[in-house]
């Protein structure tokens, strides 16, 4: 009886590691010391009390031993998803995916979804950040239409197209358990241009101040209006509004974008403009040379990259609660060099007033 019990059980599993049998085979025999007790009892009442705490112990340690192996580390090579799965995945992915990624997945209006340059954007994080991209931003025309189910199930199908091995159970949809998968130690790394960039050939076009409220002002306030402000609720823009009002940060692009990618956007620009505080030659707008050797600066700089790809993060949830949190981070950020380079009490005209632009990029 014990033999079998335990076997059945093991058929069950999804390929558990050692560590997870041990643990599960030492709760199996203490429930095995239970049916033992239940053999002494009186003849009469033997047989059915036997029965029962057979189907007992079976169904106990058949789900103890599925909840340890969810809770193991993984790696998608250790056949996290079924082939019938992949199969599902595919029928769904041709309907609602094949248009903009093509339809062997090689990439056509959107990015590839197989190859070493997809596997290196992702190698680094686990999969629930992967199903949280497809589940909550695609299709792009009908972002969350799909069920978590059904994001599963693409997602297993983007693995078998990997080439990454199926395995006997589904892949689950479930963030928690999705935590526990991750890519391989040795994925694909990016490739890397082989030539330089002319990028440092560049030479400013205009003064910190014109950098900052340019880019870095009205992308900030972007993502602040969510703070107030759902993107997912969809507007239009009456006609004229814009010119009568000025300009409207809850309306620009509406038309155009969606909510959603307009804070996507954003979030981008701070990442993606921060470098450009440390630009050679920049100077502020009081003339002074922007610090971009000192330390500090350089801190407050990469402070701002890192709020960036937070709120680019947190945006890609799609949820209004996430990105306000986020805006916090983003304010932060900017105080922290404003207190140091910008607003200094005790200098100028009005040692209280942030207009105070003379003492600016010094410390």
């Amino acid at each position: 009886m014990e033999w079998r019990t335990s076997f059945a059980c093991y058929c069950m599993m999804p390929g558990p590691s050692r560590i997870a049998q041990s643990r599960t085979l030492r709760s199996l025999y203490g429930m095995m010391g239970k049916l033992r007790r239940v053999m002494i009892q009186p003849m009469f009442s033997r047989r059915k009390s036997m029965r029962r705490a057979v189907l007992s112990t079976i169904v106990s340690v058949c789900a103890v031993m599925l909840t340890v192996q969810a809770q193991q580390p993984q790696t998608v090579l250790q056949g996290v998803y079924a082939e019938n799965q992949a199969r599902r995945g595919q029928t769904i992915y041709k309907a609602q995916c094949a248009l903009c990624h093509g339809e062997m997945l090689e990439g056509r209006l959107g990015p590839p979804l197989t190859g070493d340059e997809f596997v290196s954007d992702f190698a680094k994080q686990p999969l629930s950040e992967l199903f949280g991209k497809i589940r909550n931003t695609m299709p792009q025309d009908n972002p969350g239409k799909l069920t978590p189910e059904e994001t599963a199930d693409i997602l297993a199908y983007i693995l078998q197209a990997g080439k990454f091995p199926a395995g006997r159970a589904e892949l689950r949809a479930d963030e928690a358990a999705l935590k526990q998968i991750t890519w391989p130690a040795n994925a694909a790394q990016p490739k890397t241009a082989s030539t330089p960039s002319p990028a440092s050939s560049f030479p400013p076009a205009g003064n910190l101040a014109q950098v900052m409220r340019g880019i870095l002002f009205p992308n900030s306030n972007i993502i602040f209006t969510v703070q107030t402000h759902d993107p997912a609720e969809k507007r239009t823009t009456p006609e004229g509004a814009a010119l009568a009002g000025g300009f409207n940060w809850t309306i620009w692009g509406s038309d155009i974008y969606s909510g959603w990618d307009l804070v996507d956007y954003a979030a981008v620009a701070l990442a993606e403009s921060a470098p450009l505080m440390l630009t050679p030659g920049r100077r502020c707008e009081n003339g002074k040379p922007v610090p971009v050797n000192d330390p500090e600066w350089l801190k407050f700089t990469e402070e701002l990259a890192e709020a960036g790809r937070a709120a680019y993060k947190a945006s890609q949830t799609r949820n209004q609660e996430t990105v306000s949190d986020i805006s916090g981070v983003i304010a932060e950020a900017c105080l922290h060099c404003h207190q140091v380079y910008r607003d200094k009490p005790g200098r100028g005209r009005d040692p209280v007033d942030p207009s105070n632009r003379a003492s600016r990029c010094t410390k």
